[in-house]
């Protein structure tokens, strides 16, 4: 049995459906943004995806697991992030940076954004199952 070999993802020419949302209301700040999601990329292991991501303004909460890293760079618009310490990162366009695990804080839209995106999900074992505890 063959298997086909991998081949690059060009972003620009990737025919994906895009995927519409908007903040949990409870993590809301200010406003009801609406973000749209092209996932242009997934690995086989399901670990990392990457695509483009465009939001409207607005703020809200939000938290990386310790197993979530997730790279951004901004085509257009303009992003804050705040950390739990109110450091505040603004992002514009064509810088990069990454949202480390663990990280918890708020997500601003200053202005409309569209920005890449390469998010890894690490797998996280799961502890031993203990001497007579049930699945």
């Amino acid at each position: 049995m063959s298997r086909s070999a991998p081949r690059i993802v060009k972003f620009d020419i990737a025919a994906v459906e895009e995927r519409i949302d908007s903040p949990r209301p409870q993590d809301r700040v200010l406003g009801d943004p609406k973000r749209v999601t092209r996932t242009e990329f997934v690995s086989t292991s399901r670990e990392v995806d990457a695509g483009t991501w465009r939001a409207e303004p607005g703020v809200w909460r939000f938290a990386f697991a310790e197993s979530r890293d997730q790279f951004v760079h901004v085509l257009s618009g303009r992003i804050r992030l705040g950390d739990e310490a109110g450091t505040l990162t603004e992002i514009g366009p064509g810088e990069s940076a990454v949202i480390p695990s663990g990280f918890r804080g708020t997500w601003e839209v200053v202005e409309a954004v569209t920005m890449r995106y390469v998010l890894i999900e690490r797998r996280v074992p799961k502890p031993p199952r203990r001497p007579g505890e049930h699945p």
